[in-house]
């Protein structure tokens, strides 16, 4: 004798669906991640910025001593300075002592030997991490004018400018001074100082020049 088969309980047909805390907690959930990707791509895109102004200045400092040692003459790696300006803590310039006829440096006259190197956005030199003088003083800002290699005045450059200095021999007479980038928000008129937040204020970096123009980097300003 055949036994009944057993009846399964009646399908409503609907699956039960997901409550509001649960939606919510996925938005959420979403939220932090997508949060967490954004700061992420920030830092890289400072750190890359970071790492490509390094290199580059550290390549002119290289040009710098050559140029010295090849003209028997000062050389100088000079960072804009000049407030207000787009190119304020960006611009980074080499110029020579010019050379009179008989062959000697004149004093005081300097020529644009390069129209050098300009930071990206968001990249700026640190006034207040790089130091001066074997690296014990901070930097201070000079007056410079120039001209180019036919003798034109190259006044878009002329203002205030902070120095690092090589003699004619290709010596750096203040071994020790360092050369510190950062990223942030471009300065203005009435903060001229770049501002760092969050993330950012810790996404600096550096070299110290030594007496024979070679450099070590750094990823620590505190070093």
């Amino acid at each position: 004798m055949k036994q009944p088969k057993a009846q399964l309980p009646p399908q409503s047909g609907l699956s039960r669906g997901f409550t509001l805390i649960e939606v919510l907690t996925v938005i959420a959930i979403i939220a932090v991640l997508m949060a967490a990707g954004a700061i992420g791509l920030g830092n890289l895109k400072a750190g890359k910025g970071t790492s490509s102004a390094i290199a580059s200045c550290e390549s002119l400092f290289e040009e710098a001593r050559t140029i010295a040692v090849s003209n028997n003459c000062k050389s100088r790696i000079m960072v804009d300075a000049r407030t207000g300006k787009n190119t304020y803590l960006r611009r980074v310039v080499v110029v020579r002592e010019e050379i009179d006829l008989d062959g000697a440096p004149v004093p005081n006259s300097w020529i644009l030997a390069s129209r050098g190197y300009e930071m990206p956005q968001g990249t700026f030199f640190s006034q207040d991490y790089s130091k001066g003088n074997g690296g014990t003083a901070s930097l201070a800002t000079e007056s410079m004018t120039m001209k180019s290699e036919s003798g034109k005045s190259m006044t878009d450059y002329d203002g205030d400018y902070y120095i690092y200095e090589f003699n004619g021999q290709g010596i750096f007479d203040e071994a020790g001074a360092s050369f510190v980038v950062g990223a942030g928000k471009p300065p203005t008129n009435a903060n001229p100082k770049p501002k760092t937040t969050g993330s950012e204020a810790r996404d600096f970096a550096g070299f110290v020049i030594w007496r024979n123009g070679r450099s070590s980097t750094y990823r620590n300003p505190e070093q």
